[in-house]
């Protein structure tokens, strides 16, 4: 549970462990161990104690939601159908890296809000710390954004984890500008939470608030999520096992 001001959200989970190995993520240093079914993700926001206070899900937990596309397509019915839970899908945002052929399919059978992890505006670059850039080159991924008609109050977003003298510069920034340029969005911009085994470095606070200011200055809509967990190892990023740890 996430508490802020009246909002209380619940970040849950797709998968244990996740296969994109993103070089600044824990959970993907885990590896892949198994999919979550429909039940099991619906069970970590139904089983809480403040389940009757939940006020929004975001599908940013453990794992990739467009590799577990079937499931968390069953997850997403029950929770906004009149059957299951009747929820608003403007309450539930689901996070990805952009699975085209998935992304596909999620933009034409749900309604919920959707976050593109982007993390770098060039290709080189955001392929050395996201593999699947080679997979899926974020500049397809925003050719099928721009397809979509994203209207009703349907929102998309940009997660942005700003890594200390790699992507946080002007130059980052001025790309970024132009990368997302006619897709009406927000970029949240993360802090990088330190993990073992990574070179990868957070960036400093003030340096944040210039890129954060340069976006704004060029009419992008830009926020700095608030961080925490890290002191549970649960906030952006830190996600992994006990039994995985150990062997890292």
């Amino acid at each position: 549970m996430i508490p802020t001001n009246n909002r209380h959200t619940v970040c849950v989970s797709t998968q244990v462990g996740c296969k994109m190995n993103c070089s600044f993520c824990f959970t993907g240093k885990q590896g892949f161990q198994s999919q979550l079914t429909a039940g099991e993700i619906l069970n970590q926001f139904r089983s809480i104690l403040e389940f009757k206070d939940t006020s929004n899900i975001v599908y940013m937990g453990m794992g990739e939601p467009l590799d577990n596309i079937d499931e968390v397509l069953k997850s997403l019915e029950i929770l906004t159908s009149d059957y299951g839970y009747a929820w608003s899908p403007k309450r539930i945002t689901l996070s990805t890296i952009g699975i085209i052929p998935n992304l596909k399919t999620f933009l034409e059978k749900s309604k919920v809000h959707l976050a593109i992890s982007l993390h770098s505006p060039f290709d080189k670059e955001r392929l050395s710390i996201m593999p699947m850039q080679k997979a899926y080159p974020i500049k397809d991924v925003l050719s099928i954004i721009r397809e979509f008609n994203f209207s009703q109050q349907r929102r998309i977003s940009f997660e942005y984890i700003m890594l200390g003298n790699f992507n946080d510069s002007i130059k980052h920034a001025d790309a970024l500008i132009e990368l997302i340029k006619g897709i009406p969005s927000r970029i949240n911009l993360i802090r990088f939470h330190a993990i073992p085994n990574t070179n990868l470095q957070t960036t400093d606070e003030n340096k944040m608030l210039k890129f954060q200011e340069h976006l704004k200055k060029n009419n992008i809509l830009c926020t700095i999520r608030a961080s925490r967990g890290e002191d549970i190892y649960a906030a952006c990023g830190l996600l992994s096992t006990k039994e995985s740890n150990k062997k890292l």
